[in-house]
């Protein structure tokens, strides 16, 4: 093959599945001459399993990349089909918004938003190659021998990297949704040094709506409410799709524990480890025998096809057990297959080999996201790769890095865990994962990372402007509630407390602190003529932190003696051999990740309470010297 000189470009980004997207687009918009290779246009924003957006922890995600100046917020809202609130007989730190997205719309606006950008260029083709000096990237080469050079390379591969599709007892190398899979460059990853692991995942058939019996099943509508992911976003009274429900029964996994001989999970056809958080069907029927039917949601997947995904059915069982399966199932006795449920293995790189920035440590330039980092979800692939995007960008600018904490966003404790945790199977986000969770709620994240966005150069005037409206408002609400006070002695708050069966006021109290009281609402004030504003995004925030000013205030708290640890830095170059009565294990998983605080260093699997405090009185002695 001759290789040929085919240009150069500040960032070069591998892969635009919802990682690459972000990564791309955040280069570009702080100004960064950026490269987009895609094995296939067609998948580009790809969604292989559940076209949808948001959930429990997610959507804080979503939210988030949304408030720092990304672009998934803003694609759903322009593509979605349905949207919900999920737990809202939860709190605020678990309560969502989630989206079932039109996947191949989602994918066009995406494609537009990519083309049309300034400073990027997407180009069709598979990277064979990454080409290091000195440890540090130098250039890519193409499958048809197209060198570009660059000053730093993203690597957001999702679940392509020697990709194996698996029905049954047939098994091929592809990618998700049949597209080609990228073999080469998991070689190129393992030659440059990287320890890689194998995963695997998985997907549910796909069935003609037109052979599904609605009528035996119960319709789940969207929410009438006005829900939007990003900040920026005006309201889109599109018409709303509905979901079904339905379940699974004894005969269904009758048939399932009767084939188990010819699934693959079981045949040791697959050697990936896969999701715990989002199972195989059949590893729920073995796994929960004591159930006699589980959960089955039938979801649009577009308003230009009748195709639609069976949430909870994820399957690799052979082909013709899979349309026995259905048939067996209320609503679907006379389904049609339109798409076979299949797993997919995957190569991916163990992800204590990065940075906090999502930068390689071995290799300088090298930035992984996404799937290839041992998660899964598309709202975690968008996420890192908006912050090794960002991160790229930073570097060829000979700029300070970006790095969010676990206190400051949801992005941070994902990111933490990535680097800290014991990575054994697909990770997934979940809100019990963050201790300061009712700090990190979906509904401030704005408030929390907009100014951060700002300051990176990917917030623009127009967003910004709505921003400091939103917060002035919020402000001055927040003060007019709080200065405004009434005594037992005001007729007109005695009669309204009364008729609410609220306890009279014993001293001179103020508005805010009326409204902490569990029967008073915003809307009670809205009524009275008590409130000047009515924008629900500030009433929403008005009820949230006066309900729960305790908590909250409790929280932050606890993030003053979090940040002490995390400031109390170590030394890059430290040699863990040399600290005295440090345990073996902890000796070995400090060298092995490399913390860069005390904080972090504490949430490392095998290091011990024990254990850090000897490496904090190593580190005074050596400060002392």
């Amino acid at each position: 093959m001759v290789i040929y000189e085919a240009g150069a470009y500040d960032v070069i980004v591998i892969g635009a599945g919802h990682a690459g997207c972000e990564a791309a687009l955040a280069a570009a918009r702080l100004g960064c001459n950026t490269l987009l290779i895609t094995l296939s246009m067609e998948g580009i924003a790809l969604m292989p399993c559940n076209p949808s957006i948001g959930g429990p922890a997610k959507a804080q995600l979503v939210r988030e990349i949304d408030a720092l100046g990304g672009e998934m917020g803003i694609n759903i809202d322009k593509a979605n089909l349905q949207v919900r609130t999920i737990n809202t007989g939860k709190g605020p730190a678990v309560q969502a918004i989630r989206a079932q997205a039109d996947k191949y719309e989602y994918h066009q606006v995406m494609l537009k938003t990519l083309l049309t950008e300034r400073n990027l260029h997407v180009l069709m083709a598979e990277v064979e190659e990454i080409e290091v000096s000195n440890y540090k990237v130098t250039s890519i080469i193409t499958k048809t021998g197209a060198r570009f050079l660059t000053k730093a390379i993203v690597v957001t591969s999702g679940t392509y990297l020697k990709g194996r599709i698996i029905v049954g007892d047939v098994a091929f190398d592809g990618g998700p949704g049949n597209q080609f899979p990228a073999v080469r460059l998991s070689d190129c990853l393992k030659e440059l040094g990287f320890t890689m692991g194998r995963f695997k995942t998985g997907t549910p058939p796909r069935i003609d709506r037109k052979s599904v019996d609605f009528s035996k099943m119960v319709e789940q509508p969207g929410d009438d409410m006005d829900l939007r992911f990003s900040y920026i976003t005006e309201p889109n009274q599109r018409e709303q799709l509905s979901c079904w429900l339905t379940h699974s029964n004894t005969k269904t996994h009758a048939l399932v524990m009767d084939n188990l001989d010819r699934a693959p999970m079981y045949t040791g056809a697959i050697t990936g480890k896969g999701p715990r958080y989002c199972p195989s069907f059949e590893d729920k029927v073995v796994r929960f025998s004591h159930k006699d039917s589980h959960q089955l949601f039938i979801e649009p997947e577009s308003r230009t096809t009748d195709e639609m995904y069976i949430q909870g059915l994820n399957t690799s069982l052979p082909e013709d057990v899979q349309i026995q399966v259905l048939h067996s199932i209320k609503g679907l006795e006379n389904v049609r297959i339109i798409r076979t449920g299949y797993a997919i293995e995957y190569d991916y790189i163990l992800p204590s080999q990065l940075k906090l920035t999502l930068e390689t440590k071995n290799i300088a330039g090298l930035f992984t996201a996404g799937q290839i980092n041992g998660t899964s979800g598309y709202e975690e692939a968008a996420a890192q790769g908006l912050i090794a995007g960002i991160n790229a960008a930073l570097q060829v600018q000979e700029k300070e890095p970006f790095v969010l904490k676990r206190n400051e966003a949801f992005i941070g404790v994902l990111i933490d865990d990535l680097l800290t945790g014991e990575i054994d199977e697909p990770y997934r986000l979940l809100t019990s994962r963050a201790e300061y969770r009712l700090l990190l709620r979906q509904d401030n994240a704005d408030l929390r990372l907009t100014e951060i966005g700002r300051k990176i150069g990917l917030v623009d005037d127009y967003r910004w402007q709505i921003f400091q409206q939103k917060k002035a408002e919020l402000e001055e609400e927040i003060d007019h509630l709080k200065k405004t006070t009434y005594t037992p002695a005001d007729n007109f708050m005695t009669d309204f407390l009364k008729q609410k069966d609220s306890a009279a006021l014993k001293d001179r109290t103020s508005l805010w602190d009326i409204l902490k009281r569990p029967e008073i609402t915003v809307n009670d004030y809205i009524n009275l003529g008590l409130i000047n504003t009515q924008t629900p995004s500030i009433l929403e925030q008005i009820q949230i932190q006066s309900k729960y000013e305790g908590y909250i205030n409790k929280q932050a708290d606890q993030v003053k003696k979090f940040l002490k640890m995390e400031n109390k830095k170590i030394p890059l170059n430290i040699k863990y051999e040399e600290v005295m009565s440090l345990s073996n294990e902890a000796t070995h998983k400090l060298n092995q990740v490399r913390p860069t605080s005390i904080g972090q260093a504490s949430r490392l699997f095998g290091v011990n309470p024990a254990d850090i405090n000897v490496l904090l009185i190593y580190l005074e002695k050596e400060k002392r010297k």
